[in-house]
């Protein structure tokens, strides 16, 4: 009986001493190594968003569209390398891999609309059809640019209404903007009773363009 006892007391040594071998020998090399890259990814990621900063503040794009930009590119190389990692470990990455799309997509299913607003505002900050101050119309919205935000864009019309315009709208379907050009022309429709005199109505017309510094 004591025999017994005594083997399974070397065999639970046995177990015990490959167990923390394997873990000294494996896994705690392993360990560190991975929290070493980890340590180095994060901070290779810090220089390219600094220096991703730089170059978007060189080519003086939007403020907004900036920190967008910046956001995603800080998200997306963590996530990189914290799965670069998992895989040093030895922790299966293939399922973790899988259910993050499967959620993303989840996620893009139900902010459809949201996405295609963002989208849009990422668009019109890159191309810019217009900018803070213009006078646009497109869509029924008409008036002058006050805010452009990564969903939407704030308008307000001539009689001081405030609108709410969604980017997806104003990025993809026609937009005139009236403060492109230096110049434009403006169309004013004059009735004149009958038996009046065309000609006088006309130089009265003019006299008063003629008056008005902006008018060429």
């Amino acid at each position: 009986m004591e025999n017994t006892k005594l083997m399974d007391v070397q065999s639970l040594w046995g177990s015990l001493n490959e167990f923390l071998r394997d873990i000294l020998f494996k896994d705690v090399p392993r360990i560190i190594i991975a929290l070493i890259v980890l340590w180095i990814g994060l901070k290779i990621v810090k220089l390219i968003v600094k220096g991703l900063r730089k170059l978007l503040e060189k080519k003086e794009v939007d403020v907004s569209l900036q920190s967008f930009l910046l956001s995603i590119t800080d998200i997306a190389l963590k996530v990189l390398i914290v799965i670069a990692v998992m895989g040093m470990i030895g922790i299966q990455t293939t399922s973790f891999i899988a259910a993050l799309g499967a959620a993303g997509l989840a996620v893009g299913m139900a902010l459809q609309g949201t996405l295609q607003n963002l989208a849009g505002g990422v668009i019109i900050l890159l191309l810019k059809p217009f900018k803070v101050g213009d006078y646009i119309d497109s869509t029924g919205v008409q008036g002058t640019v006050k805010h452009i935000q990564i969903f939407n864009t704030i308008v307000e019309t001539p009689d001081k209404k405030i609108v709410i315009a969604p980017n997806t709208d104003l990025a993809t379907k026609t937009l005139i903007n009236y403060s492109r050009s230096e110049i434009r022309r403006v169309d004013v429709k004059v009735g004149i009773a009958c038996g009046e005199s065309v000609d006088g109505a006309r130089n009265t017309l003019l006299e008063l363009a003629k008056s008005y510094p902006l008018v060429i």
